[in-house]
């Protein structure tokens, strides 16, 4: 048993030289020559070996390997020395020359030595040195001088005090095995321990496991472990029997003979000073004996003998009643003062009561008597299995026994909690407590977080603490643990000791040590004000980025719930809202301190002037303030120049000087940041003070992520309110909620979007799933997100954090797939023309520079009137179509065509053409911008000028152009744009922007097709516009550059590209490499990287336009360095070779790992612009802050330019902002070429940092597999991305194969190399291809990894897939998994290959682009749905009359009997007219034809596009095919009824009919309404016997939700048999099982020919055949009696049966109980050997012909006694519901009230009773209700109808009373009723009886019909309105809607339509809506407008609002009226 776990260092050595070690050597005269040199050699990873001197010469060692010889002999490693390295491992010695004389060298068996530290080392105490050991007075004595000396040093070794014993097998053989003793020499650190014994059992031991297969990671987990551990090499665990107590006996302990005999074998040894005689008593009460190793420790004022175990081989020891004697050596341990005794709990009963402990010393004849009377036992007492008990002097203890209770604090941060096995130590003056395992909290889970754990701990009094040592065994699921402190209380004398920890005990965070020593504060106020400047820290941490320069902030106090808000006139109080303007202060920096000025008027700043807080000039020094960040996140505002006074305001938000008792809240403020969630912003969502939610590798979120660049989001805006958030480190990867997840893995669809909830006391956010209303992103304990209801827990609250800060709307007027087309595009391909001029809403942010006049005075000018806009044409006129957009500070307008109805006379040569434009809402203007379209056939124009002049006022601004708008003449440009001119000069300047565009050099990539091109700046956009007029003679050619130019105004700096290429086939389409877009005149470029084909598919759909984004490129031959270097700046000097070829004409690149992180792509520059020139020193700035120490550096290019290759001499580094770093010159000399060397174009180079060993370079030999599919070969450019421990390899190029010239063939394996710097364990590899040329896939088996690291080693990655934009999932990318080989063999399955020929008929329509999909079914299964794909890019499928092959797989479905073929519902589709399938099975040669003939069409036939056929064999009929009708009964409930889309699978016992679609029912009117019945047909192969549906909607439109009573299905519409699936229950969000989808089994069938209610009563003649149909019933088991109970409207009938066989017929004429409504059935009666299954129960009456097949499908078990029911199914009538009863038991709240035993329940109504239901099967194990205590059982059951009493019964095992207050009875889904059945009183057990029965009647009943919906959402007055009228006028009508409330009326606003397509209403907060009134504008109508229907729908709450409109008119059927008002209908009221 481990004494202390104690943490575990390397000892390294400090910063010294290569060999710091230097020996004592003579000094020779100048002219002596060095014929011999001294030198010391050490053991690897060994501070205790002394060293071996030895004199090295050529007479002593003749070879090296002389010498590794002889060290092998004098220096113990197990393998010997095979290596001899430099101290830090730099360098290895390869010959004697080497060897320098006066050095040390350590001496190792591999190449990776572990370092030891020399110092320490050579001064090892010789052994007449050591002293006696220190006893715990003075070691506390001389620690405590330690730390006064600064001298203590945390990072120790492993210290073993008292030496343990363990016990070592060899994996899978138990006879090897050995025992050691852990001591401090071979406990240095683990790989030592693994070292030793690797040395004591002759193999190399890489693993230790427990006894159980446990991996033991560390020191401490060997520490905490039992007494056995499992030794291993790399092979895993094998299983076998390793008994510790078996082979238990230690082979030697110090001190300690063989074995530790009884007495009878003593044989005493006079004058040993350490000799005692030891005798143990073991109590005389019932189990007092134990069968575990029990030990003892001995405490002497000298020493401590360490855990001596106590054994014997004669009779078992420590039994009941016994007396065992030991003897034992302890040494000289000193006066003994204590003794712990102990066991290790193992064995069948542990547990052991010590009555008393004897000792006696054998050499002084001292004798101690110690009494126990205690519990040693984890289950009795106080759980402590070891005790310590005081020495006795004169009848006194020596010191007191004390009761220490430990506090645990666990820290706030998420997964901080653990479920590990925690253990302490805690150390004092006197000693120790020895490692206890903390047990027993006061709370009822321990470690959770943020929680403070209680444990008592007993021990003798330890005097004063100094230390704790706590650890965890690193078990259990969440076995990290954040440990904040422990605190300590000592009853004796009174102190509270406090040791701070406030780090992870965790092996994947920090230092990864799970074990932490803690010294004590030197005081308990120094520890309180560690704590708190901790704190403070964190928290400034954290709240800090607020006060950041430029930002813009709110303060809101949360004592008046108002915002500080300083006013012009200077006063200031704290009752602003949220939107009040001079509430926002911008943040300025002002010496030491911050000003907050106002944001409307800079000139005026918040100030402090004696105490109170006043608006003043910014430059004032009162205007100083220090900011203070409180623990709860709130701030206090200090004056700076006055300390002490702070801005305060009383509760009516006046100015105060004093806090007037509000306990400060006054003076503390939430500050708000304005912006966060801008688009674009980039943020983080903290989750505590150091954590963040983070996007993990596999999809997932974690609120415990690390807060950096991994946890950052971007923001993208979607509405007011509403965003999405993007991972920045995974593009294409958002936050979202769907189906109950919420990860990472959205795709930027609605379930992405997330409704921000800003909390104003807090600063903190909620994000709302804006698809699924009231789920929120949320935590659990261990930080993963789940959705959560808002229950007011804070495990939804996120405090975010911006880093980058985005634009509050999103700039220009394109590349936004919901704007107009117009508003980007060229002329050329407008879709559509402006009908008139209109203004578009604001969409761009305001220029950073005002307009002014010549006067310096503003203009606002008008921003919602009429203005006139006059165009003078030149010399040359033009017949085009002219548009104008116009462009200000809060929005564009635009496009706006000028136009009129004589177009012939517009825009003549030397006219001026005027027209009047209406422009809304978009500020001040700025630009214009105007052209035509190029279509009349005079398309030059000479434009002279533009003017706009604003009717009102008057004012005029000009726009002179004098411009050719040609393609012609002038810059080949047909529009232009022009600036707001002032003063003659234009505001902003235009700028001529040169395009250089990149085409690829893949085959194909060129294209004729027209290119397009938008740029988008800080200021708007320049507009779509056709790259003409390019610098090559043919644009757009392979592997060409062409240059472009633009003239618009200046866009500020550049932000993104849209490109838009317009192909009309294939063969068109383009490859674009990258844009760059330089300004002339500029030394900046921005660089736009495309990398792939235009159009491009995404999710189905194609697209022609791409947005890029920029990384702009600063073009400077030398480095300008800032005056002031930020921390984490670098010099990187980069040295290219001498020679004439060695310049590259490429853009090179840089990456960076460091301990952290690694950077992203670094654009160093490109060989165009001069840089990387033979023969030169490039110097550029980088930075590199927050990575870290860095390991290495990758350096490339990316091979573009006419001469890319580039050999690279040198790279070097230094760090700017430091003096003292040296610089680091890394030598690469090596060529960076595809045609040189190895042909890589990335080179990487280990960096040697500090202390630490530099990392090899490793050569990884890839093996490609290229599968043997038809058409697995490739030839595009293939790359792959190594992923390990250590980081990445980047993307490689796999460009030269070693073994064959042409790469990626069929079925060919090719070897490519990548070196790259160690990556350690490789776990993931990311291979892909550029595509090269449309639709080039590649089938690619396997890739396997092979390279030598300290050993040989292969990784196999499995793929077995396509990359392939046209097969399998469409992914040209594939991140592949390492595999163990022995689990790919386990993995692999049988799979099944077919060749599939699809015959199409003569009349068939040409194929459009839609998908067929094909699903096979089995004997064994189904396939997947099969795309049936073309075998090549541009092969045409399904063409008439064609015969077509593909090639499909799927896992081994049997022999096939049908298939489902199905095409994709698309709006053009005309159809397909299928004709027959054939498949061929390729292993097994099966071949199955399928008949078809038929058309997959929704214009034809029965208007399907899914269609199933059966397979055709000869000699067999074929299955037949059915045309189920499906009907759906919608209930009688408000709002049952839904407009959404519904969604069914049938599923039977040969197979489903996959989903389909209920679109057309063949009953007239609207699906799916109230109380309505709606049939559908769905064709399908026969399911035969059908077992369930799967049933849904999509939950789109108004009432999404719908209550479904059931569904039944006939084969046909001749069929008089149909299937029954109740429901009865709501598909909502909201309601009943609060889902969309739910699963319905069948509870049987019925005949429906059958007469009409039939009345089966005494007076009816017939009798009933029943058929009992169940599983075979075993001949030698007895028969099974079942009770079967017929109820009837009139009584009920029991039938007690006897069941023989597989199927039993009786026969009865069920008199006198009336109509039949339920049939139950109880038992078995007898005992059962084995389970019985009943399937089906066959009733059929001969006198009505009624009939119904009951499908019971249960079992009933052995020693169970069961009760189940199903409901009569009787034609023509619904049956009755089974519904689930909710029993809620409540036992009092009184002594003794609880029971234990059996109990059942029988719930009696008006409909009959439940039968005898046991309650949670009591019947078979015990139930317990517990004292005060409610018991929730639930019950399925017949609905009963109104209950009117239960009946309870119960027998109790221990003869025990029960007192019974309550039950209730729920019935939660019909009819929502609450059954109250009250007790309170004592219910008496009668010995009498074996059950006590109890009958309670009904006492309180509450009901409702209907459900009401809750609505746990504030609303915010967004309401959806759907509006369906006809015999609507044919002029557009303007009506008005006003919605009243119970709080009053909304705003007028206008009915967007009545052709029932929902719009928005926007109503406010006007309480709960009451009713509607339509309001109409202008004349009276000559006729109504007919009202079909009007639903409203809360968009927050989803509350749903209907209105009666039958025979309702708008305005009367006359016309005649203009108000109409109609009343809110409500389901509750």
């Amino acid at each position: 048993m481990s004494e202390t776990p104690s943490t575990n260092y390397s000892m390294l050595q400090p910063n010294s030289s290569e060999s710091e070690q230097t020996l004592s050597t003579r000094h020779f005269n100048v002219t002596e020559p060095v014929v011999a040199k001294r030198i010391c050699f050490y053991k690897s990873g060994d501070p205790q070996f002394n060293g071996i001197k030895m004199v090295i010469n050529n007479r002593s060692f003749k070879t090296f390997d002389a010498l590794l010889d002889n060290l092998s002999k004098r220096v113990p490693i197990p393998f010997g020395v095979r290596n001899i390295s430099t101290p830090r491992g730099i360098h290895s010695i390869t010959n004697l020359e080497d060897l320098e004389d006066g050095k040390s060298y350590i001496c190792s068996h591999q190449k990776k030595i572990k370092p030891i530290n020399l110092e320490r080392a050579s001064k090892k105490p010789l052994p007449w040195q050591i002293s006696r050991p220190v006893s715990a007075h003075r070691r506390a004595v001389r620690l405590a001088r330690e730390k006064e000396d600064g001298i203590v040093q945390e990072d120790r070794a492993v210290k073993i005090r008292s030496p343990k014993k363990l016990l070592v097998f060899k994996n899978g053989d138990i006879r090897n095995r050995c025992t050691i003793v852990l001591d401090k020499k071979h406990m240095q650190n683990f790989e030592t321990f693994l070292d030793y014994i690797s040395e004591l059992m002759q193999y190399p031991v890489v693993k230790l496991y427990t006894t159980d297969g446990r991996k033991v990671p560390s020191l401490q987990s060997l520490i905490l472990c039992s007494g056995a551990i499992v030794a291993a090499g790399r092979e895993p665990f094998k299983p076998g029997n390793y008994d510790p107590h078996r082979y238990s006996l230690p082979a030697k302990l110090p001190g300690l003979s063989n074995r530790v005999y009884p007495k009878a074998n003593d044989k005493s040894e006079s004058g040993n000073t350490g000799k005692w005689k030891v005798s143990l008593l073991t109590s005389d009460i019932p189990s007092a004996g134990t069968s575990s190793q029990v030990y003892i420790i001995l405490y002497g004022d000298y020493n401590n003998s360490g855990p001596i175990f106590l054994y014997g081989e004669e009779r078992e020891l420590f039994q009941k009643g016994n007396e065992d004697i030991f003897t034992i050596d302890t040494g000289d341990i000193g006066e003994l003062y204590k003794i712990r005794i102990g066991h290790n709990n193992s064995g069948e009963s542990p547990s052991w009561h010590c009555e008393e402990v004897q000792l006696q010393n054998l050499f002084s004849g001292e004798q101690f008597a110690l009494p126990t009377h205690r519990w040693l036992a984890q289950d009795k007492d106080d759980g402590e299995i070891c005790r310590e008990l005081p020495v006795l002097r004169r009848g006194q203890p020596v010191l007191p026994v004390t009761v220490y209770e430990v506090h645990v604090t666990t820290g706030e941060l998420w997964n901080a909690g653990t479920e590990a096995d925690v253990y302490i130590c805690i150390h004092g003056e006197e000693g120790d407590t020895g490692s206890r395992q903390l047990l027993k909290s006061k709370n009822p889970r321990k470690f959770l977080k943020g929680q403070t754990d209680i444990f008592q701990l007993e021990a003798v009094h330890l005097g004063n603490l100094y230390k704790i040592v706590i650890g965890h065994n690193g078990l259990g699921s969440g076995n990290g643990w954040f440990l904040e402190k422990i605190a300590v209380k000592d009853p004796v004398i009174d102190m509270d000791y406090s040791f701070l920890c406030h780090r992870w005990l965790d092996q994947g965070e920090e230092d990864g040590k799970i074990v932490r020593e803690l010294n004590l504060a030197d005081t308990t106020t120094f520890s309180a004000g560690q704590e708190l400047e901790l704190k403070k820290a964190e928290h400034w941490a954290a709240e800090g980025w607020k006060f950041q320069k430029g930002n813009t902030l709110q303060f809101y106090s949360r004592l008046t719930r108002g915002f500080i808000r300083l006013s012009p006139d200077g006063t200031v109080d704290a009752l602003g809202d949220k939107k009040d303007k001079y509430g926002l202060f911008d943040v300025t920096f002002k010496r030491n301190a911050r000003v907050f000025k106002s944001h409307l008027m800079p000139h005026l700043a918040l100030a402090l002037d004696n105490g109170f807080v006043i608006g003043k000039d910014s430059e004032d020094t009162l205007c100083e303030l220090q900011v203070h960040v409180q623990p709860n996140r709130c701030t206090i505002l200090e004056s700076a120049r006055n300390p002490g006074h702070t801005i305060t305001f009383t509760l009516q938000g006046k100015v105060a000087k004093d806090t007037i008792g509000y306990a400060e809240l006054s003076k503390e403020f939430v500050v708000h940041v304005k912006g966060v969630f801008h688009s674009g912003a980039i943020i983080l969502l903290t989750t505590s003070l150091c954590q963040a939610l983070c996007l993990m590798p596999d999809g997932s979120c974690s609120g415990a992520g690390k807060q950096s660049e991994e946890s950052y989001w971007k923001v993208h805006k979607i509405s007011s309110g509403v965003c999405m958030i993007e991972s920045l480190k995974n593009p294409r990867m958002y936050l979202k909620i769907k189906n109950g997840e919420c990860n990472g893995t959205g795709t930027g669809d609605v379930y992405c979007h997330f409704k921000t909830e800003k909390n104003l006391e807090s600063g903190s956010v909620s994000l709302e799933s804006v698809q699924n209303r009231g789920m929120y992103v949320g935590l659990q304990p261990d930080g993963q997100t789940k959705p959560v209801v808002h229950t007011g827990d804070r495990n939804i609250v996120f405090y975010p954090r911006v880093i980058k800060f985005g634009r509050e709307k999103p700039m220009g007027t394109s590349a936004t797939p919901n704007q107009q087309k117009g508003d980007t595009r060229e002329f050329e391909h407008h879709l559509e023309k402006a009908q008139k001029p209109v203004a578009q809403s604001p969409s761009i942010s305001p220029p950073t520079k005002e307009m002014k006049n010549t006067h310096g005075t503003k203009y606002p000018l008008p921003s919602d009137d009429e203005w006139k806009v006059s165009v003078l044409t030149g010399n040359a006129g033009t017949h085009a179509n002219v548009t104008l957009w116009i462009y200000g500070d809060k929005g564009v307008a635009g496009p706006i065509t000028l136009g009129k109805d004589n177009r012939e006379q517009l825009f003549l040569p030397r006219k001026e053409d005027e027209f009047q434009v209406e422009i809304k809402n978009i500020g001040e203007f700025y630009k214009i911008r105007i052209g035509h379209d190029g279509t009349s056939e005079c398309p030059e124009w000479k434009l002279e000028k533009v003017t706009l002049q604003h009717i009102k006022s008057r004012r005029t601004l000009h726009f002179p152009a004098n411009k050719w708008l040609s393609r012609s003449r002038g810059d080949g440009d047909i529009i232009c744009e022009l600036p707001v001119e002032e003063a003659g000069k234009p505001i902003y300047p235009i700028v001529r922007y040169h395009i250089y565009v990149y085409t690829g050099h893949l085959e194909q990539a060129g294209t004729d097709s027209p290119i397009y091109l938008c740029i988008y700046g800080k200021r708007g956009d320049s507009g779509l516009r056709l790259l003409h007029k390019s610098d090559m003679p043919v644009k757009f050619q392979r592997g060409m550059v062409d240059r472009f130019e633009i003239e618009a105004v200046s866009l500020g700096k550049l932000q993104k590209v849209l490109l838009h290429c317009k192909a009309s086939n294939k063969a068109q389409y383009w490859y674009c490499e990258k844009v760059i877009i330089r300004k002339a005149g500029k030394d900046s470029e921005y660089i736009f990287n495309c990398e792939r084909w235009l159009p491009f598919m995404s999710q189905e759909i194609i697209h022609s336009e791409i947005e890029l984004y920029s990384e702009e490129l600063q073009i400077n031959h030398h480095l300008k360095m800032q005056d002031e270097a930020n921390e984490g700046d670098w010099k990187i000097t980069v040295v290219t070779g001498g020679f004439q070829t060695a310049g590259t004409t490429a853009t090179v690149s840089l990456y960076a790992y460091g301990e952290n992180k690694s950077s992203g792509p670094i654009i160093l520059g490109s060989g165009k612009h001069q840089l990387f020139n033979p023969n030169s020193a490039d110097t550029f700035k980088i930075s590199l802050k927050g990575l870290g120490q860095l390991y290495k550096i990758r350096i490339g290019h990316d091979n573009s330019g006419n001469d890319p290759s580039w050999y690279l001499e040198e790279v070097r580094l230094e760090r700017i902002a430091s003096t003292s770093d040296r610089e680091i010159s890394l030598a690469v000399d090596c060529w960076l070429a595809e045609d040189q060397d190895d042909g890589d174009t990335w080179t990487e180079i280990a960096i040697g940092m500090s202390e630490k060993e530099i990392l090899p370079m490793v050569v990884y030999e890839l093996h490609v597999y290229t599968g043997s599919k038809l058409g697995a070969k490739a030839n595009s450019n293939v790359y792959a991305t190594l992923i390990g421990t250590r980081g990445d390899s980047g993307k490689r190029k796999l460009h030269q194969s070693k073994n064959n010239n042409i790469k990626f063939q069929h079925g060919q394996v090719d070897i490519f190399i990548i070196k790259a710097v160690s990556l350690r364990d490789l776990k993931k590899l990311v291979i892909s291809h550029d595509g090269t040329g449309p639709g080039n896939g590649w089938f690619l088996e396997k890739v396997v990894v092979k390279f030598k690291e300290d050993d040989d080693q292969e990784i196999m990655f499995p793929c077995n897939r396509w990359l392939d934009e046209y097969q399998d999932d469409g992914k040209t990318e594939r991140e592949l998994i390492a595999k163990k080989k022995d689990n790919l063999q386990k993995a692999s399955t049988k799979a099944q290959q077919w060749r599939v020929h699809v015959k199409t008929a003569r009349d068939s329509p040409t194929p459009q682009k839609c998908r067929r999909t094909l699903v096979i079914y089995g004997s064994k299964g189904k396939s997947g749905s099969l795309l049936l794909s073309p075998p090549s890019p541009g092969y045409v499928c399904f063409l008439p009359r064609a015969t077509d092959e593909f090639l499909v797989e799927t896992e081994d479905v049997g022999d096939v009997y049908k298939i489902r073929v199905s095409c994709d519902i698309l709006p053009d589709f005309e159809g397909w007219h299928l004709k027959s399938f054939h498949m061929q099975e390729l292993h097994t040669k099966q071949e199955v034809n399928f008949d078809c003939n038929c058309w997959l069409s929704i214009n034809k036939e029965d208007q399907e596009l899914v269609k199933e056929f059966p397979a055709v064999h000869e000699n067999q009929r074929p299955l037949p095919v059915h045309k189920y009708i499906v009907s759906i009964h919608i209930g009688d409930h408000w709002g049952s009824e839904t407009f959404a889309n519904v969604y069914i699978t049938l599923y039977g016992k040969r197979g489903d009919t996959g989903v389909r679609k209920l679109h057309e029912s063949l009953v007239k009117g609207g699906p799916f309404q109230r109380n309505k019945i709606d049939s559908f047909l769905i064709e399908a192969v026969s399911l035969s016997h059908l077992q369930k549906v799967v049933v849904g909607h999509d939950g789109e439109g108004y009432g999404a939700g719908m209550y479904l009573k059931m569904i039944t299905i006939k084969e046909s519409e001749d069929s008089d048999e149909e299937w029954i699936f109740p429901c009865w229950n709501w598909l909502d969000t909201h309601l009943g099982i609060c889902e969309t989808v739910c699963e319905i089994t069948t509870i049987g069938k019925r005949l429906i020919s059958s007469p009409k209610l039939p009345q089966i009563n005494m007076q009816s003649s017939g009798l009933w055949k029943m058929d009992i149909i169940g599983s075979d019933v075993n001949t030698e088991m007895d028969s099974i009696h079942l009770s079967f109970i017929f109820y009837g409207d009139l009584n009920h009938k029991e039938l007690a049966l006897q069941i023989t066989g597989k199927a039993t017929q009786i026969k009865d004429e069920l008199l006198e109980i009336g109509s039949i409504y339920k049939i139950q059935v109880t038992g078995p009666h007898t005992n059962l050997s084995q389970p019985w299954h009943l399937d089906l129960l066959h009733m059929k009456h001969t006198g009505t012909n009624q009939e119904m097949w009951l499908a019971f499908d249960c079992s009933f078990n052995p020693n169970e006694d069961k009760c189940v029911e199903l409901p009569a199914l009787c034609a023509h009538q619904d049956p009755l519901p089974v519904v689930e009863y909710s029993i809620h038991v409540h036992t009092g709240d009184i002594k003794k009230a609880d029971m234990s035993g059996e109990a059942y329940l029988c719930i009696q109504g008006e409909r009959g009773d439940s039968g005898k239901r046991w309650l949670k099967n009591s019947r078979s194990r015990p139930i317990t209700f517990a004292r005060g205590q409610v018991d929730i059982f639930r019950i399925k059951a017949v609905h009963l109808g109104k209950l009117n009493q239960v009946l309870i019964g119960f027998k109790s095992f221990k003869k025990d009373d029960w007192f019974l207050e309550k039950i209730v009875i729920k019935e939660e889904s019909y009819p929502f009723a609450t059954h109250i059945f009250s007790h309170n009183n004592w219910i008496r057990k009668h010995s009498k009886k074996d059950f006590t029965e109890l009958v309670i009647p009904l006492k309180e009943i509450t009901m409702t019909s209907d459900p009401v919906k809750y609505f746990d959402t504030k609303s915010r007055g967004r309401w959806q309105m759907w509006v369906y009228c006809t015999h609507v006028p044919e002029k557009v009508l303007n009506i008005q809607v006003v919605v009243f409330g119970t709080k009053g009326k909304s705003a007028s606003q206008k009915v967007q339509n009545l052709k029932n397509n929902p719009f928005l209403l926007t109503v406010d907060d006007i309480g709960s809506v009451t009713k509607v009134s339509f309001v109409l504008s202008g004349p009276s109508l000559e006729r109504g407008i007919k009202l079909h229907k009007l639903r409203l729908k809360d968009l927050d709450t989803k509350q749903e609002l209907g209105f009666y409109s039958a025979d309702q008119w708008l305005f009367k059927e006359d016309g005649s009226e203009t108000v109409t008002e109609l009343a809110a209908v409500r389901p509750d009221k």
